[in-house]
């Protein structure tokens, strides 16, 4: 996820690490803060595989800054990881986000469609947060207000979602 997110963001234009790093936190960071141990331990390994490049630039009026910019490699690799999302990119949701935010990046329709009717795929598979036995329990059989309320939480987002998609695809979510 959080490498996807640098090369998204490196997509869209050069950044220092901080302004890189700030982005990142908008997206993902009310699930989890992006720690500097975590990102620039990921910028060296991929600037060391040739997906991304490092130059100084002097800064405003302070220390000079480290320009991030993605190279042909690294766009490869970002369309490459775009059009070939792994199942947990397809089933988390917020791995979702990360994917979503940047599919624009995808320039073959036929494969962001792919993808989105991977995740239209798995939004109509029944689930739930609770079972009994190997069949899902719905809200409406629930007495625990709080476990309830979860569950009609997910379903509305699970809901709007599906709308979503069927608008993106042309077909009923």
């Amino acid at each position: 996820m959080l490498e996807l997110a640098i090369l998204g963001f490196l997509a869209d234009r050069p950044l220092h690490g901080y302004d890189l790093k700030r982005r990142i936190a908008q997206l993902t960071g009310h699930v989890r803060p992006i720690a500097d141990g975590t990102l620039y331990p990921a910028i060296k390994r991929l600037e060391r595989a040739g997906l991304l490049t490092r130059r100084v630039e002097p800064g405003a009026g302070a220390a000079p800054r480290q320009m991030l910019a993605l190279t042909e490699p690294g766009r490869a690799e970002l369309d490459r990881r775009l059009r070939e999302p792994d199942e947990l990119e397809i089933s988390d949701e917020n791995r979702w986000f990360v994917l979503l935010a940047f599919l624009r990046h995808l320039d073959d329709p036929a494969a962001r469609d792919q993808v989105l009717r991977r995740r239209l795929a798995f939004l109509r598979t029944p689930s739930s947060f609770f079972y009994e036995g190997d069949r899902p329990v719905r809200a409406e059989e629930l007495t625990d207000p709080y476990r309830r309320g979860m569950l009609t939480i997910a379903r509305a987002t699970s809901q709007a979602e599906l709308r979503w998609l069927g608008e993106m695809l042309g077909e009923p979510g």
